[in-house]
């Protein structure tokens, strides 16, 4: 493939709703530049972008693909992102790599939950963007209806450049807005001239005014002369475009087909014509050698540098890390240095990714998106720079699981393989995460939602050949005691030779310390039990505390007091004494009003306004108890709650159900409280049939 410099370069995610064409986008764009012979389909399983198995399987994207396309010598990495919430992370990925996006939206479904995330994320990154509206050829899409509901969203910054033209119920062509001329597709798939159709004249009317409002929001001129009824020039409205959609003042709005391939021209000359080169976009990092801001900003002189966005790894096509170039020129054979892991690796070959084929190329330019194969430390969010000047950019923040399983191998002995799989997997993606519970004696898989993990299940089976089975994940529980408890407990064993014999009286009362698992206290008088047994005492005690009388849970705040027993000067030992302790501890523990401790959470979620009614008696039912309410922009609410994390456990289905997908939420450990007595007993049991089962 041939070298782009970065003024020729274009970064562009595409974003939107599951659903809503994104990948036919990409799949007709890559037709019309010749880059494919043949359209693919999702059905089919055969487009560039869906090439993984599960994406094949399942029929939507799961991973982030690069595509580039070559229109008019400029290269435009199209980077197709997945549209359902569950694989936020790729979009993450993506969106750190992209210097703009396209938001794709269904002209026959409309602006949809995805659109506003889509959206969101484009705020919150400072993304200039172009919206484009798919599905014209069919009969339900509106296109005047999807301009007026992004104009009540978003106000102004909606500009209209295109307007569909429909015959016999076939999508035939458009009015160009700018140009307030009418084109229409011929059978050479260039497009023709004619006179607008007067069906489509109030339709123009209309967007020519909201494109004229948008153009005149770009300056104090532009409005004067706008409410002054002055005309703009077509250069000049396209120069306060440029302008306004680099500063994400406007964001034009074209449509098309993706299934005939139409409209795909316009909006590539557009993506040249308006969205940013990386050499018109900042980038800094720190230089860890004189710790100052290397102002990288895509200079092709500057020192070479570049940031490891998302890395594949696959069984049959292997590593591959996906970069970046922030400054200088990548070159096959560099020696490059990674200040996260302390290594310095050379690079080999330098590629370029089309879906999942690589392309080798002689070098990379700063702006430019490419691949290095194999390399052994790097990993998501790592800098890649020279030994002499090395460079940290700040990392990709990436979206927090909070949706868990347990898992355990399906086959003894596939432990080992498990780990490995899953740390590839985590590799690839970085909002999968594995922890080990030991208190629990479980491990735990977080993802994003159900669908996810899901995937990664599948992915173990497919890709590694193992298998796990998922459960419901332990609560940590805790064991405490409400009122004080005074037993003895003689442990007397004779079997020939010396015997053993520990007898103890103790007192268990709480501790008030929350914090600690027990406190140990000895007031014997008189020798009855001999110092140096103390220590086996408390022994006992501890050892008993790590799995509670009660549930097996851990104990807290118990205080235990040693204030008398026996010995026998031949027969007594360590051994007896800790035994006899730790029989004692088990009697007191049970009579001293044992109770559960529930961890509780501090739980927050955000929604639209609509479902704060249905979110809050959804926690009442959950024993929840909402603290507060908070306003937040763009019409929604952040709704605070303590909840016991027990009740947690499918929250992220219940939430996406109540809210169709656009409520988001995030907890953290807020302390113990006493658990209600049916969630005690129903505890208790569970654990009664672990126990035997485990037996």
């Amino acid at each position: 493939m041939k070298v782009f410099t970065t003024d020729k370069i274009r970064n562009v995610a595409i974003l939107g709703h599951g659903g809503a064409g994104k990948t036919s986008l990409t799949e007709a764009m890559a037709y019309l530049t010749g880059d494919i012979t043949r359209m693919g389909t999702i059905q089919d399983g055969n487009t560039i972008s869906d090439y993984d198995k599960e994406e094949n399987k399942r029929l939507f994207s799961i991973q982030t693909s690069v595509v580039p396309i070559i229109f008019n010598d400029v290269k435009i990495n199209i980077l197709d992102t997945p549209g359902y919430f569950d694989f936020v992370g790729e979009v993450e990925e993506a969106v750190a790599a992209a210097d703009s996006a396209i938001i794709v939206v269904s002209g026959k479904n409309g602006i949809e939950v995805g659109t506003k995330k889509a959206w969101d994320i484009c705020e919150k990154y400072h993304l200039p963007r172009i919206i484009f509206v798919t599905n014209m050829d069919d009969d339900n899409a509106s296109y005047r209806q999807v301009v007026e509901d992004l104009q009540a969203l978003y106000g102004k910054k909606i500009a209209p450049f295109h307007l569909p033209i429909r015959e016999n119920s076939e999508f035939v062509g458009y009015v160009n807005v700018i140009q307030q001329t009418a084109k229409r597709w011929n059978d050479k798939g260039t497009v023709d001239r004619f006179d607008i159709p007067d069906y489509s004249k109030e339709n123009l009317g209309i967007c020519r005014d909201a494109l004229l409002e948008a153009v005149a929001e770009t300056s104090d001129e532009f409005m004067d002369r706008y409410f002054a009824g002055e005309e703009f020039s077509e250069d000049e409205i396209r120069s306060a475009m440029r302008m306004g959609v680099s500063d994400c003042s406007v964001v034009p709005v074209l449509m098309g087909s993706n299934t005939l391939a139409r409209g795909m021209y316009t909006l590539m000359a557009d993506i040249v014509k308006y969205l940013p080169s990386p050499e018109s976009r900042q980038l800094a990092g720190i230089n860890m050698k004189t710790n100052e801001v290397f102002e990288a900003n895509y200079d092709f002189s500057k020192a070479k540098s570049a940031y490891v966005f998302k890395t594949i790894v696959d069984p049959f096509i292997g590593k591959y890390s996906l970069i970046k170039v922030g400054s200088g020129v990548l070159k096959t054979d560099d020696l490059l240095f990674d200040y996260d892991k302390d290594t310095e690796e050379k690079i080999g070959k330098l590629y370029v990714l089309k879906g999942n084929k690589p392309t080798e190329v002689p070098e990379l330019h700063a702006g430019d998106i490419g691949a290095l194969a194999k390399l052994s430390k790097a990993a998501t969010g790592d800098t890649l720079s020279v030994k002499a000047s090395p460079i940290v950019y700040g990392k990709t923040a990436f979206s927090i699981p909070y949706t868990c399983m347990a898992y355990r191998a399906v086959n003894k002995g596939d432990d080992d393989k498990i780990a490995q799989a899953l740390a590839k997997i985590v590799n690839e993606d970085p909002t999968i995460k594995v922890e080990n519970d030991a208190a629990n004696r479980q491990t735990l898989i977080y993802g994003i939602g159900d669908q996810q993990i899901d995937v990664v299940l599948s992915k173990l089976k497919e890709r590694y050949k193992v298998e796990v089975e998922l459960d419901k994940p332990k609560v940590a529980f805790k064991e405490t005691i409400r009122k004080k408890s005074d037993v003895e407990y003689k442990y007397k064993k004779q079997s020939g030779g010396h015997g053993q014999y520990g007898h103890v009286k103790m007192t268990f009362e709480p501790s008030g310390e929350m914090d600690k698992a027990y406190i140990f206290d000895q007031i014997v008088v008189g020798g009855a039990v001999p110092k140096n047994f103390f220590p086996a005492v408390e022994k006992g005690v501890a050892e008993c505390t790590e799995a509670g009388p009660l549930a097996g849970y851990p104990v807290v705040g118990v205080k235990a007091v040693l204030y008398d027993g026996s010995y026998h000067p031949v027969d007594s030992s360590e051994m007896a004494f800790k035994t006899a302790a730790a029989q004692a501890f088990k009697k007191g523990f049970m009579e001293a009003t044992p109770i559960l401790l529930e961890p509780i959470v501090s739980l927050k979620v955000v929604a639209p306004d609509k479902f704060t009614g249905d979110i809050m008696g959804d926690l009442n039912k959950k024993r929840g108890r909402v603290l507060g309410m908070n306003p937040i922009a763009g019409g929604k609410q952040e709704i605070n709650a303590d909840i016991p994390q027990v009740e947690l456990y499918g929250y992220s289905t219940a939430l996406r159900s109540i809210t169709g997908g656009a409520g988001e939420y995030s907890y953290e450990f807020a302390r113990y409280e006493q658990a209600p007595s049916d969630v005690q007993e129903r505890e208790v049991e569970l654990r009664k049939k672990d126990v035997e089962e485990d037996n």
